[in-house]
């Protein structure tokens, strides 16, 4: 504040002298301050400006006192108290007017005289605290130190003009708060002025201990415990009245927006520490008050896919401590209820056979799932309890619904029914990546599947059929099952399956090697093409026959020498023939148009019978093959509906002469009902021996790590360590148990009945 204004260099011309007595240098100073208080904007010169300074320095430092000096005190610390009062006089005097005109006013034009106050007030204040600046340094400074807390620097004179205005009736805050629920209510109003009224407030809290340190006493006092019970009130009535009359979407939206307007409105007008408890009050009122009602609407919101309704509501209620747990127990119930109705739909009304219709059933699951993890991902931003949710619902209902029924290993048993489809070449997957993610898609269903063990036996069963047949879509799609299995479950649930890889690729060389040596040997007997597969007894799931086979004498040769062959190979070996599996080409010389047929062994041993006679009757072709009369009765049958064999006389089979195929290759080789009602049954055996196997496995490595355990805990290790691989039953557990003590490998502990011991 600086002018070349010659007036007030005249104001200030006459500067007192050094001597000068209290009177004669506040009818000087107080010239300045008046001038500085109401005439700011009008300047003052630095020659003025320093003749005011020097009048207060030379006043405090002046050693002409009157009465008698108390102690050492001298200058500032004594004489600073007279020119105190007189400044402290001159401000009752100038808020007087101001207070005055003050009182007369109301709501905003009280606001706008307040404002345009304190702001020339502040302005001088400010400046004349430069001025004083001796008199704070020493004197007030001195009396502070003294513990007289109510001696305040020049500048904090502020707050008398503020609390005389506000002690009638809270007058201004009340003013600044109508102005606030005027603009909740959609009217526009100066944002400016609330936030220099606010402002304010702020500026007037003193700390006693640090005057210059920032204190929000006044401003909470005096403004934001009136500030909250307003938004409080205001709230609580808006949403009661808007629920009454609005849907609870309508509300979604209303209350959203009615958060974002108070958080910016903590930005533009209020101050920063306010955000917390504006925060939390209107959260209390505007959605735990009504979080019963949002979680009862929340059912609608799911069955009609109002998404943007559900983000709104997981947005708003993941505010509130217990507001998202109802939800997710209400979103996992959804869920479930969801996946049983596909399946109860997919066998009920279409009456879907499952056995036949695996893809359906896991594409039914699979969509279940699909659109309740977008939900997850989009609505409820993939928080874990969602996703929690989704998994306890999906497990539900994957391993338990209307195509099940009881049975805990139907799931199991169709989805790898399912990934059998895909990964065989008739699969009509058109590129590599669709066949990965079908395959990925398999893997979501087994996360959830209980039994996983029943899964891994029935894959480990269709993997060698595929294997064995021929009929694997891609080596690179096999590995890549096996890997997505052995990533969700370790090296051991996949041994098996690598071993089966390893064994063909064994034979092959060995078929080679076969062949170079027959080639030599027997160059001119070449009649017969043989290849052969060798096959781990402990890595394969496959069961010789159940009864004799007369290996016809065409291929008896070739038998013999293969065995010859692969004992000079691998002597004490034992090669095992599972003429079940085997699969042989015969070519029609009886027929104009020569055909080759496809046939099992079975077939062969029959079909070679009628190479010396036309016709044959059902015990002729038993005890001429073997086989038994339930397995031969069906061979025959597929033969006679391929017109191959004729059947006119009970029980007797004649060859059919006049045969005729529109196709040069003909698949006789179809699997006969037996067969496939075995596989089911072979498979659920295998799977019960497993499991005793691993119980009592699991119980004698927790035993040997433990010594001794008490029978609950045991049991309760043992559920805990297996049920990643499938849910074992306690009437199991305690019969392992039973069997561990029969074979010494666990005792009991005398004089304890219930607990056990390790056997070293």
């Amino acid at each position: 504040m600086a002018s070349s204004s010659s007036t007030t260099d005249i104001d200030f011309a006459n500067m007192p002298p050094r001597t000068a007595d209290l009177e004669e240098t506040w009818a000087y100073l107080s010239r300045g301050v008046e001038h500085i208080m109401t005439n700011f904007e009008l300047g003052l010169s630095f020659k003025g400006y320093t003749s005011l300074y020097s009048t207060v320095y030379n006043y405090c430092t002046s050693t002409k006192m009157h009465g008698k000096l108390d102690g050492n005190r001298t200058g500032a610390n004594l004489v600073g108290s007279d020119l105190y009062n007189k400044l402290s006089l001159y401000f009752i005097s100038h808020f007087k007017g101001m207070i005055e005109k003050a009182n007369s006013l109301e709501d905003i034009d009280l606001l706008r005289y307040y404002a345009d106050e304190w702001s020339r007030y502040t302005r001088g204040a400010n400046y004349l605290n430069r001025l004083f600046t001796y008199l704070n340094r020493y004197w007030v400074k001195r009396e502070r130190d003294e513990g007289k807390k109510g001696v305040y620097q020049v500048y904090t004179w502020k707050i008398h003009f503020f609390m005389h205005i506000q002690k009638d009736n809270a007058k201004l805050s009340n003013a600044v708060l109508k102005m606030i629920t005027q603009q909740r209510n959609g009217e526009v109003v100066d944002q400016g002025l609330i936030k220099k009224v606010v402002d304010s407030f702020v500026s007037l809290g003193l700390d006693n201990a640090d005057p210059n340190k920032e204190c929000l006493d006044i401003y909470k006092e005096q403004f934001e415990a009136a500030f909250l019970s307003a938004t409080e009130l205001y709230y609580k009535t808006e949403s009661e009245a808007f629920l009454a009359a609005h849907s609870v979407s309508d509300y979604l939206k209303k209350a959203e927006d009615r958060l974002r307007e108070e958080e910016n409105r903590v930005e533009r007008y209020l101050h920063n520490k306010t955000r917390k408890e504006l925060v939390s009050k209107c959260e209390h009122v505007l959605i735990r008050e009504h979080a019963e009602l949002m979680w009862d609407s929340f059912q609608s919101l799911l069955d009609f896919d109002k998404d943007e309704d559900l983000q709104r509501m997981y947005a708003l209620l993941s505010r509130i401590p217990e507001g998202l747990e109802p939800l997710r127990k209400r979103f996992e119930g959804h869920v479930k209820a969801a996946g049983l109705a596909s399946i109860e739909k997919l066998v009920g009304a279409d009456g879907v056979n499952v056995d036949s219709e695996a893809k359906a059933y896991v594409d039914a699951l699979l969509e279940v799932h699909r659109k309740n993890s977008e939900t997850v991902s989009r609505s409820f931003k993939s928080e874990a309890g969602f996703a929690a949710a989704l998994d306890k619902a999906c497990r539900e209902f994957v391993n338990r619904n209307a195509a099940t029924g009881t049975s805990s290993t139907k799931s199991p048993e169709l989805i790898a029914k399912h990934a059998d489809m895909l990964l065989r070449k008739s699969n009509k997957m058109a590129e590599e990546e669709d066949l990965e993610t079908a395959l990925n898609r398999v893997m979501i269903l087994f996360k959830y599947l209980e039994d996983k063990d029943v899964f891994q036996t029935f894959y480990t069963t269709k993997l060698s059929k595929r294997l064995i047949h021929g009929v694997s879509a891609s080596d690179e799609a096999e590995a890549s099952m096996i890997s997505k299995l052995k990533e969700a479950c370790g090296f051991e649930y996949t041994n098996k399956l690598q071993r089966m890889f390893t064994d063909m690729s064994l034979s092959k060389d060995l078929t080679d090697s076969f062949k170079e040596r027959m080639a030599q040997t027997h160059a001119d007997d070449n009649d017969i093409t043989f290849s052969v597969m060798v096959l781990g007894t402990n890595f394969w799931p496959l069961n010789p026959p159940t009864h004799d086979f007369v290996i016809p004498q065409e291929i008896v040769p070739t038998y013999d020498r293969f065995q010859r062959f692969y004992q000079m190979k691998h002597s004490g070996r034992k090669l095992t023939w599972l003429w079940n599996y085997s699969k042989n080409e015969l070519r029609t010389n009886y027929t104009n148009q020569k055909y080759i047929l496809m046939t099992s062994s079975y077939q062969m041993a029959v079909l070679l019978q009628y190479n010396k006679n036309d016709t044959m009757s059902l015990d002729e072709l038993i005890t001429a093959t073997a086989v038994s009369k339930e397995i031969l009765t069906q061979v025959l049958a597929v033969l006679v509906k391929a017109k191959v064999l004729v059947n006119e006389e009970s029980e007797q089979y004649d060859l059919n002469p006049g045969f005729k195929s529109k196709k040069i290759r003909v698949n006789l080789n179809q699997p006969i009902k037996a067969e496939v009602k075995a596989e089911s049954s072979d498979v659920l055996k295998a799977v019960d021996e497993d499991r005793k196997y691993v119980i009592q496995a699991t119980i004698v490595r927790i035993m040997k790590a433990r010594k001794t355990m008490k029978n609950q805990a045991l049991i309760q290790e043992v559920i805990s360590q297996i049920s990643q691989r499938f849910a074992p039953k306690i009437p199991d557990i305690k019969k392992a148990i039973e069997t561990l003590l029969e074979k010494e490998y666990i005792e009991r502990v005398e004089g304890s009945k219930d607990t056990f011991a390790y056997v070293a």
